[in-house]
């Protein structure tokens, strides 16, 4: 029978289960997606970590796992003309998608497949994707701009990067030293994260400024553009709030619909961009998937196959 990973308890991902379960039909205007593949975003583990986070993303239990798929149309539901039965696609199911089946509005947050993307990265990439396109088009970034990117080898932050550099801005990132050659390979600066950030960023940058900050990371990259003295008009966060953001923007995934994110996928597949798989788990491995996450380090995205 299909397979649905779920959780009934909040606390850990240690209440994950992998069950099995009747496979779900498309009603009307809906697609049935056999999913090969579902990539794992730290939105999932403070959902099953927190009841208090999973209710403000509207998660109530018993609930399912995962935001991204990828995978073929196994059926339409009547009405549902947008794909071909057989076709491969990719988007997002909200806690749904670590799972053999998902059922999706054929309107909704699903794209084609270019056929040279693989099914890992093409189910990675409905979130950081379209996150990744929303927080650099909301800096609004040129050929003059220095933007400090942090978390940069992080599923949105890797993305985000390449993203500046293609539009012509000097980049620099935060990563974990392990990245750091992998993130000038992306014609990236890197600098450590931590306490001093903004005094390293400085010696990097010989007589330029930093002009712009795209935050994946949290309150300590908004307090070193604030110590840089960046305009916080051009400071975007996607990881602190309320007082911690000092008024900076908040654009995230949601600013950005299926056309971007087609465009990206078509980036992505002529290997104009990358996006990194850090590590595969088949679905019976989830729990230990979701502790690679959990453990933070991880180079661009954690991927979850159900063959």
């Amino acid at each position: 029978m299909p397979r649905f990973v779920q959780f009934e308890e909040f606390g850990s991902r240690d209440y994950l289960q992998v069950v099995e379960r009747d496979r779900p039909w498309a009603g009307p205007g809906q697609l049935l997606v056999r999913v090969m593949a579902a990539g794992l975003n730290p939105m999932d583990y403070k959902a099953y970590r927190s009841e208090q986070a999973a209710a403000h993303m509207g998660v109530t239990l018993p609930s399912g796992i995962g935001q991204d798929f990828a995978g073929f149309v196994e059926e339409l539901g009547e009405g549902a003309t947008r794909f071909e039965l057989g076709q491969a696609v990719f988007g997002t199911a909200p806690f749904a998608s670590i799972a053999d089946f998902v059922v999706v509005p054929e309107d909704g947050a699903v794209v084609a497949k270019p056929d040279p993307l693989t099914f890992e990265v093409a189910g990675s990439l409905g979130v950081v994707g379209r996150t990744a396109m929303a927080t650099v088009r909301s800096i609004d970034l040129h050929e003059r701009d220095t933007v400090l990117v942090s978390a940069a080898a992080g599923g949105v932050g890797v993305l985000a990067a390449q993203l500046a550099v293609r539009a012509g801005a000097t980049v620099i990132g935060t990563a974990s030293e392990d990245n750091h050659e992998f993130l000038e390979s992306l014609g990236v600066i890197p600098v450590a994260y931590g306490d001093g950030l903004a005094d390293r960023v400085r010696d990097v940058l010989d007589d330029d400024r930093v002009t712009a900050v795209l935050d994946n990371h949290g309150p300590d990259t908004i307090q070193a553009a604030l110590e840089l003295g960046v305009p916080i008009e051009r400071v975007n966060t996607i990881a602190a709030f309320g007082p911690d953001a000092h008024g900076a923007s908040t654009v995230g995934g949601r600013a950005a619909g299926n056309d971007e994110l087609a465009e990206l996928a078509a980036l992505l597949a002529e290997n104009e961009l990358v996006l990194p798989i850090d590590s595969i788990y088949p679905i019976e491995r989830t729990v230990e998937a979701f502790g690679r996450l959990e453990g933070g380090h991880v180079r661009g995205k954690i991927v979850v196959v159900t063959d």
